[in-house]
């Protein structure tokens, strides 16, 4: 079988040279794979033409809503996937980090369709004011770039390294060209067909290199974003080509790290953190056969226990099956291919330079289901390193496999200098029940690491591990691991958008970001905006309400009410010193007699008010004043129905500001209503 490669629309089997790709497990021949007859430019300027424009003008909730329907159409055929999987030398434990975790990921991008507004870009932060009078500000937009995300992925998560990245530059409104490691690519392909099949995404949305890309940066654009995970040097490589630089291209780099993992002094044997650490770094060092970026390669422990570590680590390690994940009882699969065995054993003769074999065989291992000298197999290794400072090959070398370093340390400060010769890596992690241990680890070591878990009894149930990245928290780190950042929520989004300052008047600014901005006009509706329906309210649509005189009764009853008896609000003679003259009304009371003034009583469209945000009492409000309210429409957010029986509503968000009888604003605040749809009136 030939993988093909989808360019421009198309299913095209490479031409030329092809490249064997083989079963992990068993060394037999899977497909042939080549990329030749592609041409690279065309895909990207496809991409730019074809696959932009759509998810360039569909809303955030849109491409939410896109996203979580490809998630739900791939999780219904995950099991095709895991039979694929296998034949990457992954275990089922391994295929579900890579296939579910990577449809996960899919699944927590849709779901920031609530964070990002209603328009197709993103309005940044809070507005500047920038003169005395404001008739002038600024602000910030953020639009989708209108070029291509070109992602490079490595071998090790063949789907969840293109669905983590892919799943961000949808919900940014870009289209992508993924480019996955060759070996592992025919599981890439098959999640790219379902993609495809299912006709979800618009096309041009997604292209497919299962190839070599030699040439593809070569006809990037300064409105492209390459992504590269991957060897720190490879992507150095590609980070100095020259079109990046003469077209000033984002270049994302993640690169595999000498990670760390230290047991807190207090983690002795007969504590629950102990075992959580043994467990920890046993997973870290067996799962997807310690081919993982984040893989803990050093591990830190008190002096005084290195023996009891080695010991308790040999205890879990000797209990791990290996072989043909296919074959029932197997734990730890096959390296991903012969390639990978030799760089691994290449690199661990480098470490043992510097530190000794405590456990594993490093050319035998007894196998389960297969024959050792097919598959890429191999033991679990444990090194032991006992001078770390004077050894350090041990914090300049990886071997990107089952491999993990011991070595002790004397105090606390002394474990976060040895994390920091890694130069900088993707996630470390201490095991402790002692906060001040977990806070001056932190705090140390924190400059020199993307991600740092604190493991302890508390949160063991529900702790997603070491090398676990969070798709709603930023992935990558400072220094040898790439500099750079992924994932990450709402940032990962942004990474994929410019952003843009715009300046002007209140009303052109609020036109430009459709949110409501103050001082801007406001277009007084003769009708209450609570008796009309989400459509037709309008950003700037604008009720203005009657007076209500404040009288000491109002304070009096509203503080045997709430019980807030204040002295600023009861006390006239305690008031010396203070900025008050007088009994103040309760900031509170300001805003439910607001209430009482905007709100239209009878049902009608509006079907709750669920918060208020940014309250503010600006002003004193003393009795003897008045009290008014501008009412505003400031914000619009669509909602998608749960199911059929669900009611068509959107989020309107109106300000609320509250002023006296000389028009200057008392109390300002935001509240979100709930609001019925025309076709549900």
């Amino acid at each position: 079988m030939q993988l093909q490669n989808y360019a421009h629309g198309q299913w095209i089997a490479g031409t030329g040279k092809q490249t064997n790709l083989l079963d992990a497990s068993t060394g037999e021949l899977i497909a042939t794979t080549s990329s030749g007859g592609l041409d690279f430019g065309a895909m990207l300027k496809y991409g730019r033409e074809v696959g932009g424009p759509p998810l360039r003008k569909m809303t955030f909730p849109e491409r939410g809503r896109m996203l979580k329907a490809l998630a739900m159409y791939l999780m219904d055929r995950k099991d095709e996937f895991y039979q694929v999987s296998y034949k990457t030398g992954a275990t089922k434990a391994d295929s579900w980090v890579d296939i579910e975790g990577g449809i996960g990921n899919v699944f927590a991008n849709a779901s920031l369709r609530k964070q990002l507004g209603n328009m197709p870009f993103y309005v940044d932060g809070p507005p500047v004011l920038t003169s005395r009078t404001g008739t002038f500000m600024g602000h910030h937009i953020m639009v989708p770039k209108e070029g291509v995300a070109v992602h490079i992925n490595a071998f090790n998560f063949p789907i969840w390294g293109m669905l983590e990245k892919c799943a961000v530059n949808w919900m940014a409104g870009m289209p992508a060209v993924v480019k996955p490691a060759t070996v592992t690519s025919f599981l890439t392909e098959s999640m790219v067909k379902a993609i495809v099949a299912s006709g979800i995404l618009p096309e041009g949305a997604i292209q497919l290199i299962v190839g070599s890309a030699d040439g593809l940066l070569d006809h990037v654009e300064s409105q492209d974003v390459v992504t590269f995970t991957g060897s720190a040097t490879t992507g150095q490589m590609l980070k100095a080509h020259p079109r990046i630089i003469a077209e000033s291209v984002p270049f994302n780099m993640e690169a595999d790290s000498l990670n760390s993992i230290v047991l807190g002094p207090d983690a002795t044997p007969d504590t629950e953190e102990f075992t959580l650490f043994i467990k920890e770094v046993g997973k870290e060092m067996t799962l997807k056969c310690g081919q993982r970026c984040t893989g803990a390669r050093r591990i830190m422990v008190p002096e005084n226990l290195v023996e009891d570590v080695q010991i308790a680590l040999g205890k879990r390690l000797g209990g791990t099956v290996i072989g043909d994940p296919r074959a029932d009882g197997v734990r730890m699969g096959a390296l991903a291919g012969p390639t990978q065995l030799r760089e691994v054993r290449e690199q661990l003769a480098k470490l043992m330079e510097g530190s000794e074999l405590v456990y594993g065989d490093p050319e035998q291992v007894n196998v389960t289901g297969a024959d050792a000298d097919k598959g890429a197999f191999m033991s679990p290794i444990l090194l032991l390193n006992k001078d770390p400072w004077k050894n350090q090959v041990s914090h300049n070398v990886e071997a990107f496999g089952p491999v993990s370093t011991l070595m002790p340390y004397t105090d606390l400060d002394d474990a976060v200098a040895l994390t920091k010769l890694g130069k900088g890596s993707l996630v470390a992690t201490i095991a402790t029940n002692n906060d001040q241990h977990a806070q001056r680890f932190v705090w140390g070591a924190a400059s020199h690491h993307g991600r740092m878990l604190v493991i302890n009894r508390d949160m063991a149930k529900e702790n997603t591990g070491h090398g676990s990245p969070l798709a709603t928290l930023v992935h990558g780190g400072p220094g040898r691991a790439g500099g750079g950042e992924e994932m990450g929520g709402k940032r990962g989004v942004l990474h994929y958008l410019q952003r843009t300052a715009i300046q002007g008047s209140p009303s052109t600014i609020t036109a430009l970001t459709q949110q409501y901005q103050q001082g801007a006009k406001q277009h007084l509706t003769p009708k209450h905006t609570f008796r009309m329906h989400f459509e037709e309210l309008n950003v700037g649509d604008t009720v203005i309400t009657e007076k209500h005189l404040v009288t000491l009764a109002d304070i009096d009853n509203f503080a045997d009410l709430s019980g807030d008896k204040f002295y600023a609000h009861m006390d006239a003679d305690a008031l010396d010193g203070t900025v008050f003259t007088g009994r103040v009304a309760h900031g509170y009371f300001i805003l439910s007699r607001a209430a009482g003034l905007f709100v239209d009583p009878p049902k009608g469209p509006v079907l709750l008010n669920y918060g208020i945000d940014e309250a503010r009492f600006t002003k004193p409000v003393y009795p003897g004043m008045t009290i008014q309210v501008r009412f505003t429409v400031k914000e619009k957010v669509d909602q998608e129905k749960r199911d059929d029986a669900d009611v068509a509503k959107g989020i309107v968000k109106f300000l609320v500001d509250v002023f006296d009888e000389t028009g200057e604003t008392v109390a300002i605040a935001t509240i979100l209503t709930m609001v019925k749809k025309l076709d549900q009136a």
